[in-house]
């Protein structure tokens, strides 16, 4: 996405989650509960009309609230499909609903959602992707490729000159940490 670091920044949308998000480790299950699904939401979309309803998916979604998230019911999905803050597709609401239960149970085997990504990692994204089909529902190669690209876990979300880029890297990223590892290179 060499292109976004050059239309990101200024941006009101755009620039802040460029400039401190993008790319960057993310260790917290909420955060990338919701870095999931804001993905899985881009689908079909640009990824513009996400952040500008990004609030309003914090506010309907309880925060990211996993346990919450996993204990919907018909009323709540409703609620989520009347909201017109949101984006109103069924079959986003409902892998929403059923990838909580699934982040609860990666938390009861492994600990954490963030240390089932590690025990995973590295992987090439061909690989993350049949994890992915496995594990989650409504999770394509562009929702796979992007969930781990902005998460740290893939490299490829700033270009090299990037101001951002060297931020990233001094933050210690998956991927930087992978990189003369075979397993990542599809060997």
């Amino acid at each position: 996405m060499a292109d976004y670091c050059d239309h990101a920044p200024g941006h009101p949308f755009h620039g802040p989650y460029h400039d401190r998000e993008y790319g960057f480790p993310v260790s917290d299950d909420t955060a990338l509960f919701e870095r999931l699904i804001l993905e899985i939401n881009q689908a079909g979309l640009s990824w513009l009309t996400v952040l500008k309803k990004r609030t309003a998916f914090q506010t309907a979604f309880e925060g990211f609230d996993i346990d919450r998230i996993a204990a919907y019911g018909d009323t709540e999905r409703e609620r989520l499909l009347s909201d017109a803050g949101i984006i109103r597709n069924r079959l986003k609401v409902d892998a929403t609903i059923h990838n909580a239960k699934v982040v609860q149970s990666l938390q009861a085997e492994y600990g954490s959602f963030e240390a089932w990504l590690n025990a995973h990692h590295p992987l090439p994204l061909d690989e993350w992707l049949k994890l992915f089909k496995r594990t989650f529902r409504f999770t394509g190669r562009e929702i796979v490729n992007e969930f781990l690209m902005s998460t740290g876990y893939l490299p490829g979300a700033h270009r090299d000159d990037c101001p951002v880029h060297a931020r990233i890297l001094a933050s210690g990223p998956a991927w930087a940490c992978q990189e003369n590892d075979p397993r990542s290179q599809g060997i």
